[in-house]
């Protein structure tokens, strides 16, 4: 539950006041009404006639030799119309975002359970996964490489090595030394994005020769281009829709399904269509990268911070994904939020045989995150101040430098943050020890009683990169037209759930007076937007939506100004209706359209970026967010059963764009955060995964989501970012872990250097 306790106007706006349209309303979602009534269309719905059913025969070892592969026996199956291996890729045979490591199919080697070796399409899903299953194949079972630290010395995954990218990071003086030290060691378990909706695609050949893929992609450019060298086509013979995406966490960014789709519907000439079951969907796409963390912190004797030692070894399983970004993030965010004269990190990200690592909102910075805060309560505990107050001593603010190099030129209200945080007033406590005023750990029916129960208050503060860093080029295309009163807006960004659709409709109607907006849906015949990621089309999409529209506002009011001898900086356009400066003109925007068609395409590319040099060093990231939060737990400390009875957030957001939305975007970021923290770890002992459900992978549901009480945003816009708004939903991700696990340690005692916490990371023991 989501309770807004901000102050004056942003408490108000959020409690779903506002203007009825426009930026800074509580729009609501057009789709919000097929959702809420099952009608709808996810790719799991979609139909073609003539269509087939497809299968993926998956490797059951998480390293292995093929030695053969015969597909006679599920090719000669009644139904069967193709089998597709490793010998069937036209192009390309490897792939890979930022690295082409992965194989669509396995060839000679299978690095990680789960891995595709072939595909069938049949004429019933039942016979599909059959001859899936008839697929023969020989394998020379390999000793897998689990153990991150043990990869660097390991017999080499792939023909570049085991090492993805090694960055060390030096600022400052290497002698330095502080008064007081504390060490930590520091793990952070694999999260799986767990998309609630199936993944699924369909493939649909065309009679050029092409195929039309229908997936639930987030990045539709990169997916085509992709499909396209794998299936050895130009790229304008590859088209790819985007249907509904029921959530997206990063996991929608594998290419996993349409690539066996797309050679499937080439070979037999019809349409083929995939559903993944949920063991698939675990197997097949990317989790969080499981982390390994030591932290050696120095500070002065009054608690400042001195020197940051760290190294931080990231496991990206079988393929090289997004670890490189990752690791970037990890390393220049090591040392968090706060001022750090002296910094020094090694950071690697290496090959493994456990499932693939990728993108997975807050990737890398959640878990240092929840490393320096551990190491901010150590040091606090040792020299005897409050939690919030050593971190307070300590904050960044606009002007201060990363350890980087690159100076924080964007608004950093932390010490604003955490104060709000710190002042919120606590949750009561109940009154005596009735059973009925607790909500005891483990639910009202658990084994735990009210004496045993102990209350903890945690702080955490976070920060994330928004856009892409080091180089990336964020570019996006927008075509705003307007015809018939109503506006439409053309642009290839994908509505992962974020609200941007929602957005784009708020931008035309406020710089238009247009009420009448529709978003066109995403696919690859439009101009490029990017991956919906880190925030980028509230940015980047947004800014070119607005910019589309403000060009064809000039167009609609030009021939107006200048019948009045005016110039258009002196007409407003409000509640659709235009007026000059002074009163003296006053017409409609729908009078003076007057049956015109308007339209116009503009793009949206933020500053570049460097890449970091070989010490860590350059200005690699647009822009940066923040977020403060105050966790309370309660504690059975001879269950070691935690539950999380609050979390107040501060964030700094540059500017509330739909307030209701936000409100849903920081709750829901708030929530995953907490499932880390508490329960969420897929488990792959010796590579291979354990219990792939949602009954053996515990998420949270709405009984485990906390009460998230939204106690500050602050809206100091960002000047180079267009509204001035910052991206709202992967900063909570990254600081509720944290703030959690900070809790416990307050209740307990206890170190608690592991997420998830374990039950016996939160059991104290009665001393004797």
């Amino acid at each position: 539950m989501s309770v807004i306790d901000g102050p004056g106007a942003v408490a108000e706006s959020l409690a779903g006041g506002g203007t009825p349209h426009g930026i800074g309303s509580s729009l609501p979602s057009a789709d919000a009404p097929a959702k809420t009534q099952g009608t709808y269309p996810y790719a799991a719905d979609l139909w073609a006639e003539g269509l087939l059913w497809a299968a993926v025969l998956r490797s059951p070892y998480p390293h292995a030799r093929i030695v053969r592969i015969d597909t006679a026996e599920a090719a000669a199956m009644p139904g069967v119309r193709a089998v597709v291996t490793h010998e069937d890729v036209p192009g390309d045979a490897m792939h890979g975002r930022r690295v082409a490591d992965r194989p669509v199919f396995a060839k000679d080697m299978v690095r990680h359970h789960g891995e595709p070796i072939a595909a069938v399409a049949a004429d019933h899903p039942d016979t599909a996964r059959l001859a899936a299953a008839a697929i023969l194949v020989e394998y020379e079972v390999l000793e897998p490489v689990t153990d991150p630290e043990k990869a660097f010395a390991a017999e080499p995954l792939h023909p570049d090595g085991n090492l993805i990218r090694h960055i060390p990071l030096r600022f400052g003086d290497p002698d330095a030394v502080g008064e007081v030290i504390v060490e930590g060691l520091y793990r952070v378990g694999r999260q799986d994005p767990a998309p609630i909706g199936a993944e699924a695609g369909l493939a649909v050949p065309r009679p050029d020769g092409g195929v039309e893929l229908y997936v639930a992609s987030t990045d539709p450019h990169a997916d085509r281009d992709i499909a396209a060298a794998c299936f050895g086509l130009e790229a304008d013979h590859v088209k790819v829709v985007v249907t509904g995406v029921p959530g997206a966490l990063g996991d929608r960014e594998d290419s996993g399904i349409q690539l066996p789709l797309g050679l499937l519907a080439l070979r037999t000439g019809c349409p083929v269509k995939f559903v993944a079951t949920r063991e698939e969907s675990f197997l097949g796409h990317a989790h969080r990268h499981p982390t390994l963390l030591r932290y050696r912190h120095h500070a002065d004797a009054e608690g400042r911070l001195v020197k940051v030692e760290a190294q931080i070894l990231l496991d990206a399983g079988a393929y090289a994904d997004a670890s490189s970004d990752a690791l970037a993030a990890a390393v220049a965010f090591a040392a968090g939020p706060y001022v750090v004269p002296h910094v020094f990190v090694e950071g690697w990200a290496v090959r493994t045989n456990n499932p693939p690592s990728g993108h997975v909102r807050g990737e890398g910075a959640l878990q240092v995150c929840t490393a320096y805060e551990g190491q901010m309560d150590k040091l606090a505990a040792k020299l005897g101040l409050e939690p919030a107050e050593i971190r307070m001593r300590n904050v960044l603010a606009t002007g201060d430098l990363l350890p980087t190099g690159q100076t924080v030129t964007c608004p950093a209200p932390v010490g604003e943050l955490l104060k709000a945080v710190r002042d919120a007033d606590l949750p009561p406590l109940p009154d005596g020890d009735d059973e009925s005023q607790w909500l005891l750990p483990g639910g009202t029916s658990g084994a735990g009683e009210p004496g045993a129960v102990r209350r903890g208050v945690g702080y955490a503060l976070g920060m994330v990169h928004v856009l892409g860093a080091e180089g990336t080029d964020e570019v996006s295309t927008a075509t705003v037209r307007v015809h018939d009163g109503r506006a439409t807006v053309i642009c290839a960004a994908v509505e992962t759930g974020q609200g941007f659709t929602t957005l784009a409709r708020q931008i035309v109607q406020e710089v238009l007076g247009v009420e009448d907006v529709r978003v066109l849906p995403s696919d690859t015949d439009q101009p490029p937007a990017g991956p919906a990621a880190r925030g980028r089309h509230t940015w980047v999409s947004g800014g070119a939506v607005e910019r589309a529209a403000k060009m064809v506002r000039t167009q609609l009011l030009q021939p107006l100004a200048a019948k009045f001898g005016m110039s258009v900086e002196l007409l407003t356009i409000a509640d659709g209706k235009i007026t000059s400066y002074d009163g003296v003109l006053s017409t409609t925007v729908a009078e003076t359209l007057d049956g015109k068609e308007l339209w116009a395409t503009a793009q949206c590319r933020p500053h570049p970026t460097d890449r970091l040099d070989d010490t860590g060093q350059g200005d690699a990231f647009v822009g940066l967010t923040f977020c403060a939060i105050r966790a309370v737990v309660d504690v059975d400390i001879e269950l070691g059963a935690v539950r999380v009875v609050e979390l107040a957030v501060a964030q700094d957001v540059g500017r509330v764009l739909n307030p209701r939305q936000l409100a849903a975007r920081i709750e829901a970021g708030v929530t995953q955060g907490v499932g880390l923290a508490l329960m969420e770890d897929l488990r792959a002992p010796r590579g291979v995964v354990k219990r792939p459900s949602l009954t053996g992978y515990a998420l949270p549901t709405a009984l485990d989501a906390p009460d998230v009480r939204i106690v500050k945003l602050v809206e100091e816009r960002d000047v180079v970012a267009p509204f001035g708004a910052k991206a709202v939903s992967a900063v909570p991700v990254v600081t509720a872990p944290a703030a959690v696990a900070s809790a416990v340690r307050a209740a307990t005692g206890r170190p608690v250097s592991r997420l998830p916490i374990r039950p016996q990371a939160a059991i104290v023991k009665p001393q004797t």
